[in-house]
């Protein structure tokens, strides 16, 4: 019991310091908002360290982080080529494909009004199918290679796409759009000067929620038949043979691949939409 109390009394000591900083004079400082993060990061691994080891907790319950870093030091050469095999062929290739087809089509649903009323109720079936039961029929279409996890991530991220950038490009007003008519703006000027501006932040959204589902999508097609390499098959293989610290290194990979994904897709974002109100101050 004496680990546990000294568990609680660190992560005491850590929340007590991160609301501090958080609360202080400097806390919109850049130094600050990257310490009180990492703080809390550094706290939750050291906790978890301390009371898998000292309760003794077996390692196919939960592994400490040290074991995991030190499985990730032995196996880069592996890791490397699931992350190459699964983010850069997979979810990579699927999210621009399938990104860019949304938006074209949503151009085309926002010129032509039909397709409003007959395309979204239809992409609309297809994004509430499960992809448990969707991936395994696309694996028989495309194969066990990259393409048919690229087909899996496409259908994942087209209709979220294809909804917010509609929505974006309805964002503007009867006014903002009778003003430029005013000025004799021909309508691909006031697409491309007014509307496609207004819709940025709505599809910079869509963008973002892409790419988490773009990685989910691509392991888990993995799990349906896949090349002996990817970070789904690895975390298949390795859940039957109880090597639960590589499951472990795999979904950290995974955690730091996503959140880089999403990370230059935010910095993107803000370079792209620096004049509107959310990114003011940021």
């Amino acid at each position: 019991m004496s680990i546990v109390f000294f568990s609680i009394v660190v992560w005491i000591a850590a929340w007590a310091l991160n609301v501090k900083l958080a609360n202080g004079t400097a806390s919109g400082t850049r130094l600050v908002k990257v310490i009180v993060p990492t703080l809390f990061g550094l706290t939750l691994l050291l906790v978890w360290e301390m009371l898998v080891r000292g309760l003794n907790v077996p390692l196919v319950i939960l592994p400490p982080p040290s074991l995991v870093i030190d499985t990730m030091a032995d196996n880069l050469a592996i890791l490397w080529k699931d992350f190459v095999q699964t983010f850069l062929k997979g979810a990579l290739r699927g999210y621009l494909i399938g990104c860019s087809a949304a938006i074209l089509t949503a151009f085309l649903v926002d010129r032509f009004d039909f397709l409003s009323r007959g395309l979204l109720p239809v992409g609309n079936f297809i994004a509430a199918l499960p992809i448990i039961g969707t991936a395994p029929i696309l694996v028989m279409w495309f194969g066990f290679d990259w393409q048919s996890k690229a087909a899996v991530v496409v259908v994942m991220v087209f209709f979220p796409m294809l909804v917010n950038t509609v929505a974006g490009l309805r964002e503007t007003t009867a006014m903002q759009r009778d003003l430029m008519h005013t000025y004799a703006a021909r309508p691909a000027q006031s697409f491309l000067k007014l509307r496609l501006p207004a819709a940025m932040p709505f599809m910079f959204n869509g963008l973002k929620i892409s790419t988490t589902l773009a990685l989910i999508g691509a392991i888990v097609a993995e799990f349906f038949g896949s090349p002996v390499v990817g970070m789904g098959f690895r975390i298949s293989a390795s859940v039957g043979q109880l090597a639960l610290d590589m499951v472990w290194a795999e979904i950290v990979v995974a955690a730091l691949a996503g959140s880089a994904f999403y990370g230059v897709v935010a910095i993107i974002e803000k370079g792209v939409t620096f004049w509107h109100p959310s990114q003011r101050g940021s």
